[in-house]
């Protein structure tokens, strides 16, 4: 079992960055950061920017104006930052007609980190056949292709635009594990797109959510489920609400007989101490789901929940 290594150091920076594609403007005065060997989690439903702005990141598209960073170096058209920095889109490109071993000499001969050894464990971990021309698998085949290359680089940081889609659970579960294992091991930091929060919950340290190219909410995920509770309460007799909302930040409420559901913002203790004092029946604290967490966080500023899919 690893332990993740959460500095302070960023990896990643970007300020006030613009994109503008003709009369659609993809990215808004964006700026966040990226802490090393952390993984971060950049939420959004389809159209929010989250492409956009992962290819900025990795210096595919130059920004119209803000500063990108990756360990302190500029990304765009700079070979030596690109050394270290992989990203896998969400439509991995092979050369037309290029094997796993066509693309295994080309990435050892670009990139300096190059790790044979590793490249044939995975390529052997995952049965793939290196000689199998690319164009002819399955969407899931390339994507561990992909993985393939981009784990042999043992590169600084992975770029990740939908990394998971079209691949079995075992699949994705290994790959997961291999990723989280240079996290703490070698403090490789990520930032990884999806519109899947269940798949991010157990993945990410921190997470944002891009709308209409903005960042709307960012928090750390460790912060945000010890910051916000579910609490089931029961009552002889029923609860009162006045004094039972009274003094508490309540971001959810509701009555089902004498049992009172409360979402709540706050420090555990301090909400406890609270409702102990009307001397409930029963006090249980339930588990909060990301999705969940996200409903009543962000619910208030009309951020449409159900364009995240939740499968």
């Amino acid at each position: 079992m690893w332990t993740r290594k959460k500095g302070e150091e960023k990896m990643i920076k970007a300020d006030t960055v613009n994109k503008r594609f003709d009369d659609l403007q993809a990215i808004c005065n964006l700026s966040l950061r990226v802490n090393k060997g952390s993984i971060y989690g950049l939420l959004g439903s389809n159209g929010a920017g989250k492409s956009t702005f992962l290819k900025i990141l990795a210096g595919v598209y130059k920004p119209d104006n803000g500063e990108v960073t990756i360990n302190e170096q500029p990304v765009y058209e700079i070979p030596s930052t690109k050394q270290t920095v992989l990203f896998i889109s969400d439509h991995p490109y092979f050369f037309n007609q290029a094997s796993l071993y066509d693309m295994a000499s080309f990435y050892s001969g670009v990139y300096e980190r190059w790790n044979q050894k590793r490249y044939e464990q995975l390529t052997t971990h995952f049965r793939m056949d290196p000689k199998k021309r690319l164009n002819r698998m399955s969407k899931g085949m390339q994507r561990q292709a992909a993985f393939i290359l981009t784990l042999s680089v043992m590169p600084d940081v992975m770029i990740l635009d939908e990394p998971f889609d079209g691949l079995d659970p075992v699949i994705r579960q290994q790959m997961k594990n291999l990723i989280m294992q240079d996290v703490a091991d070698r403090e490789l930091t990520l930032i990884v797109s999806s519109h899947n929060l269940r798949e991010m919950e157990d993945f990410c340290d921190f997470v944002g959510v891009l709308h209409e190219g903005a960042l709307l909410f960012e928090r750390d995920l460790d912060e945000l489920k010890t910051d916000i509770h579910k609490l089931q309460i029961a009552f002889k007799g029923g609860p009162n609400e006045e004094k039972l909302k009274e003094g508490m930040d309540i971001l959810h409420y509701e009555i089902k007989g004498s049992i009172a559901f409360l979402i709540v913002n706050g420090l555990k203790e301090d909400i406890l101490a609270k409702v102990n004092r009307l001397n409930p029946a029963v006090v249980d604290i339930l588990p909060l789901t990301l999705e969940e967490i996200f409903i009543y966080e962000l619910g208030g500023v009309g951020y449409e929940i159900e364009n995240l899919i939740v499968e």
